[in-house]
C-alpha cells in the first residue's frame, strides 16, 4: 500500500532559478512544488524580466524573489545568503539557466570561440556545482538538486551546435555530485525534457522542424509540455523518490530512444 505521505512537499523549502515567463520549463516546475506544499524562493534575471516573473511569484505565494544573473558578481551568494537568514534550510534546489553567446550556437562546434565555448560552461554547468556548493550547508537534512539537460548532450543534434558539450559536462557533473553529496542524503538528477517551446529554444534554429520531428518519431506520437516536466521533477523531489539519483531522467515521450 502507497503511503501518500511520501509524495508530499509540505513543510519543504526550494529554491527555483530560471522562470522567465509562462512558457518557461522552470514556471511548470515551480507549480508543481507549490501543488504539493513547498514554499518556493524565485529569482529573476533583470529588471526587464521582472515584470514577466514578479506575477508569476505571486502566484506561487514566494516569500523571496531576487534577482540572479550569474554574470553579475555576488548575485548569486545574496540569494543563498536571504535563504539561510529567511528559512534556515533548503530541501531542493532547480536550476534551469543556460547561455550561449547567438554566434556559437550558430555555428559549428569546430569554430566556437574560446570566450563563448567558455562563457556558456560557466552560466550553464560550472554554475550548478556552484550551487550545489552554497545549498550543501543548507541541506543537513538532505535534499534534491536538479539541473535541466537535453538529449543533444549525447547524440549529435543539428544545430544545437556548442550546447551539446556543454550540456555533456553538466550531465557528468550531475553524476560526479550526487557520488559525493549522497552520503549527506542530498540526491542529483539532470532532467531532459524533449522539445518544448519556450524563449530559450527558440534562439535554435530550425526548431520547429525539431519539434515536427519529436512528435513524429516519439513512442507516444506526442510533445512533452512543461507541466509533464514539472509533475515527474516534483515527484523526485519528495520522499517517494529518496532513492533515486546521480541520473539523467528523459520526459520526451520515449524520443530518445529512437533512432
Amino acid at each position: 500500500m502507497i503511503d501518500r505521505r511520501l509524495v508530499t512537499l509540505d513543510g519543504r523549502y526550494g529554491l527555483v532559478t530560471g522562470i522567465a515567463n509562462e512558457q518557461s520549463i522552470a514556471w511548470g516546475c515551480a507549480k508543481a512544488f507549490r501543488s504539493l506544499g513547498a514554499e518556493l524562493a524565485v529569482t529573476y534575471l533583470n529588471d526587464k524580466a521582472k515584470p514577466f516573473v514578479e506575477p508569476l511569484a505571486r502566484q506561487l505565494e514566494a516569500p523571496i524573489l531576487m534577482p540572479l544573473d550569474l554574470r553579475v558578481e555576488g548575485q548569486l551568494e545574496a540569494v543563498f545568503d536571504r535563504i539561510d537568514k529567511d528559512w534556515g534550510r533548503l530541501d531542493f534546489l532547480l536550476h534551469s539557466i543556460a547561455f550561449v553567446p547567438k554566434e556559437d550556437l550558430r555555428g559549428r562546434v569546430t569554430d566556437c570561440s574560446k570566450a563563448g565555448f567558455l562563457l556558456a560552461m560557466e552560466i550553464s554547468c560550472w554554475s550548478f556545482i556552484r550551487m550545489a556548493k552554497l545549498a550543501e550547508p543548507l541541506m543537513a537534512n538532505g535534499g534534491a538538486l536538479f539541473c535541466m539537460t537535453y538529449y543533444g548532450s549525447q547524440m549529435v543534434v543539428e544545430h544545437y551546435g556548442v550546447m551539446g558539450p556543454v550540456k555533456a559536462a553538466l550531465e557528468s557533473a550531475t553524476r560526479y555530485l550526487a557520488a559525493e553529496l549522497g552520503p549527506k542524503g542530498i540526491r542529483v538528477h539532470a532532467i531532459s525534457p524533449g522539445p518544448l517551446k519556450t524563449r530559450a529554444a527558440s534562439g535554435i534554429p530550425e526548431f520547429d522542424e525539431l519539434l515536427h520531428k519529436a512528435q513524429e518519431k516519439a513512442p507516444t506520437r506526442s510533445l512533452v509540455s512543461i507541466d509533464d516536466v514539472g509533475y515527474a521533477t516534483a515527484y523526485l523531489a519528495t520522499d517517494a523518490a529518496r532513492l533515486i539519483t546521480g541520473d539523467v531522467i528523459y520526459i520526451d515521450g520515449g524520443y530518445h530512444i529512437i533512432d
